[in-house]
């Protein structure tokens, strides 16, 4: 080898390290790794609680299972359905996928909870859908659900787990008993930091599910994934999550769906803005129009003045700093002409509280209000410890 060869390769080795790094770094979630979970899958009769987001790579789940001859035999569907392009809160319906031909049952329709006869006939259910590690997302209600139909059929359950795009802190007050809901089933905060699969071994765990008796579970974790580590979802949740920055803001956006401020449906950047028709006009409006996911939306057709967050993902974590921004609400109630119709009654099921709202209308300070819900947090934070499969941000 030649002088000139030799400076060349050793002036790029510490690049082609670099790249190696990074690509043995890259985060692989559990549905690619299906050395780890087929053989379970052999043979038997395979539900799937799966949606859009459900990809092994470039190739849907269902797809991949099918061409490993997997015999799927139903699909249960969450809200905004199989193929992710319902509303939020549209039921579901029940019926045929039109692709593979494969029965579908729905989980946000008539009922959440699957019913006995949808279970029969099952040897093992997967569960793969990318959530956003919000208490008010409703795929980990949905999971809660499935976990309970199991544990009475007595049919275990697969988590093929995939990274949480929020799970690098924990924030928000902790639901209280009297307000769960669908959107809200356990007393854990708005911002919970775990993975669907931390969060399923937790609900087992600490005996929250209906009888308090665990279901059968299995976690396909991720590899070179840990909370430290931020995750591009490829693939919106859900219609209304179409960027990593909106998914970054809804936690904090998502609790103006209890008031009479629109978060942009309807626009091409949903929980990227918020504003209402009665704010006065500070150089930023926005008109909200009937779209695929939000056919009806808030304000359809009315220019609403607001602000913009439409901005590259690393800025808006600045803006969050790992955190639920107060001031994006505090500000909207200010602007708010009349006060006594800001908030609806959904607030506290998306809070969890009634003191949020309160010290919202006694102009708390933001320190104020973060005192209120730490206890509730420290505590949570304890049980949470205890269920992670990965590297914490702490």
């Amino acid at each position: 080898m030649n002088l000139k060869k030799l400076c060349f390769l050793l002036f790029l080795m510490p690049h082609l390290w670099t790249q190696a790094q990074q690509f043995s770094n890259k985060i692989i979630v559990g549905a690619e790794q299906m050395d780890a979970y087929l053989p379970l899958l052999n043979h038997k009769k395979v539900a799937l609680l799966v949606n859009q987001t459900s990809m092994v790579k470039k190739t849907h789940l269902v797809d991949t299972l099918l061409a490993s001859q997997i015999d799927i035999v139903k699909i249960f569907a969450p809200e905004h359905g199989f193929r992710g392009t319902a509303d939020a809160g549209e039921k579901v319906k029940s019926g045929i996928d039109l692709q593979t031909g494969i029965a579908i049952t729905s989980m946000y329709g008539a009922s959440k909870m699957p019913s006995k006869e949808s279970m029969q006939g099952i040897d093992i259910v997967v569960f793969d859908i990318q959530d956003v590690g919000v208490r008010f997302y409703t795929y980990i209600s949905s999971l809660q659900y499935m976990m309970e139909a199991c544990q009475q059929a007595n049919i275990p359950l697969l988590i093929l787990d995939r990274p949480n795009p929020n799970g690098f802190y924990v924030d928000g007050p902790v639901l209280e008993p009297k307000y769960k809901s669908f959107v809200g089933m356990q007393c854990i905060p708005i911002v919970h930091g775990m993975t669907v699969g931390e969060y399923a071994s937790m609900l087992n765990g600490e005996t929250w599910l209906k009888n308090k008796k665990a279901c059968s579970l299995k976690v396909i974790p991720c590899k070179n994934y840990d909370h430290n580590k931020l995750y591009h979802v490829p693939i919106p949740p859900s219609p209304n999550l179409k960027s990593d920055a909106a998914i970054f803001l809804y936690p904090s956006l998502c609790l103006f769906e209890g008031t009479i401020v629109s978060v942009g449906r309807g626009t091409e950047t949903p929980f990227e803005v918020w504003g209402a028709p009665t704010f006065k006009d500070n150089g930023f409006s926005f008109t909200p129009i009937s779209t695929e996911g939000a056919k009806s939306p808030l304000y359809e057709n009315k220019r609403c003045y607001g602000a913009n967050l439409s901005l590259p993902p690393y800025d808006v974590l600045k803006i969050l700093q790992k955190k639920i921004n107060l001031q994006f609400i505090k500000n909207a109630y200010t602007l708010a002409p009349d006060k006594s119709q800001f908030f609806n009654d959904f607030f506290e099921k998306l809070a969890g509280t009634a003191k949020l709202r309160n010290h919202i209308v006694q102009n708390s300070s933001e320190q104020t209000i973060r005192d209120s819900w730490e206890a509730g947090i420290t505590k949570f934070k304890k049980i949470r410890k205890k269920y992670l499969l990965y590297p914490d941000f702490e």
